[in-house]
Formats: structure tokens, C-alpha cells, sequence
């Protein structure tokens, strides 16, 4: 398995956010976490990415324990995080934002390769890589962080809310685009408030209310399910 949740715990002081969550992550597929804003989505990805600490439960990547490591060790060992918000580096180039992405990486010609795949992938970026990230739309953005995200080669991306703020022709790509990274390999972890998408490109899914998982499987059993449906997929 390439990631494993296991009893997961976070606390926010005296705030029980995560109670106790378990789930897993296949190789080659798309994973997607679901449920209502304040659901704890956010925070199960930032604490597999170690930004914040778990207290209890594991966290298992590859067989192996993350909860020693540090938020850039995470990366280094194939998890890469687009955060919600985009969260690029405003005062810097589309082309500087990107290798970024690659700060760790000493493969030159490997990093070439994957610049110039993410601006096959993503040609607006292209168009203005040397225009500073701050200037451009939010869509353009959301496209940015993806492709950082995907210059330091993750064996696993985790996406958490690629869709918000943004014009339902825009949502369309960004989804268009999610199904292409899964499609040349990349094993996707996606946290998405719009249910309906989200269950429609994956493979599996996990229903998350108040910090604890209600209900999981097949995505096109939860896109079927009657509960699912008037409590999730009803917009």
C-alpha cells in the first residue's frame, strides 16, 4: 500500500479535530476525501504532510513511519502538496515558482524534462513564465501550484481543493487536467468540496463529517448512494 492512515488524532488545543480516521491509498489511483466545509479535510493533508502533528495514530508511506520526518523531508520522499489557496509565491516568475517545485532535486536534465512537460500540460503557463505569479488569474494560479507541486516528482499528489473560487469552465479544466496526471502515473490523494467532481474522476472515496469517517467505497457506489446523494451530491 502506498499510504496508510491509521487511527488518526489531531487536536487544535482542547479541539478534537481528527477522531480517530483510518484509510488508505492505493498506487495508481485516485483517492478522494469528501464532505462539508470544517469537515477536517484540510487537516488530514496537512498532517500527512507533517505540517501539523498528529496525536495519536500513524501515518504510513511506503511501509514506513512519517512521523519523525519534517514537512520537506516529506517531499523529498515523494508526497507533494497543493494547498488550499493556491499558496504560490507571488513576487517571483511563473518559471521561478516552478523550479521551486524542484528545490531539492539535483537531476538537471530530468528537471528540464519535467519543466517542459508541466508547460505541455499547462501551455498558459508557458505563455507567461516569466510574468510574476501575483499577476496572474486565479485559475492560472491553481494551475501553477499544480505543476509546482509536480516538479519534485511525487509519487503521490495530494490536491486539496483544486476547484475553489473558481468559473465552472475553469473547474472543467482543472478536473480535465486531474484526470491526465492520473493517467500518466501519479497517484492522487484529492480533498474537494464539490462531491460530485470529485467522486467522478476517482476511484475510491471516504465520506468525512465532524473529524470521523461516515461512510466509504467504490466512487460509483457513493456517486449511487441514496444518504450520499441528499447529503453531498444534491447541488
Amino acid at each position: 500500500m502506498l499510504l496508510e492512515v491509521k487511527n488518526l488524532h489531531v487536536h487544535y488545543g482542547v479541539i478534537h479535530a481528527i477522531k480517530g480516521v483510518s484509510f488508505n491509498v492505493e498506487e495508481g489511483k485516485i483517492v478522494t476525501l469528501i464532505g462539508s466545509n470544517g469537515a477536517g479535510k484540510t487537516t488530514i493533508l496537512k498532517t500527512i504532510s507533517q505540517i501539523l502533528n498528529q496525536t495519536e495514530g500513524e501515518i504510513l508511506f511506503l511501509g514506513n513511519s512519517m512521523s519523525d520526518y519534517q514537512p520537506h523531508q516529506i517531499v523529498k520522499m515523494g508526497i507533494s502538496q497543493v494547498p488550499e489557496g493556491r499558496r504560490v509565491f507571488p513576487d517571483l516568475t511563473v518559471l521561478e515558482n516552478l523550479q521551486m517545485g524542484a528545490y531539492y532535486r539535483k537531476d538537471k536534465e530530468a528537471i528540464a524534462k519535467d519543466l517542459e512537460t508541466v508547460y505541455m500540460r499547462f501551455p498558459r503557463l508557458k505563455e507567461r513564465t516569466n510574468q510574476t505569479a501575483g499577476t496572474l488569474s486565479g485559475g492560472e494560479q491553481q494551475m501553477l501550484a499544480m505543476g509546482r507541486a509536480l516538479m519534485s516528482h511525487p509519487k503521490i499528489l495530494l490536491l486539496d481543493e483544486p476547484s475553489m473560487g473558481l468559473a465552472p469552465i475553469l473547474v472543467d479544466e482543472i478536473f480535465s487536467i486531474i484526470d491526465d496526471i492520473h493517467r500518466a502515473g501519479t497517484t492522487i490523494l484529492l480533498v474537494e468540496q464539490n462531491a460530485n467532481r470529485a467522486l467522478h474522476v476517482s476511484d475510491y472515496g471516504y465520506v468525512l463529517e465532524t473529524g470521523k469517517i461516515i461512510a466509504q467505497g467504490k466512487a460509483t457506489d457513493l456517486l449511487n448512494d441514496e444518504k450520499v446523494k441528499e447529503a453531498y451530491l444534491s447541488a
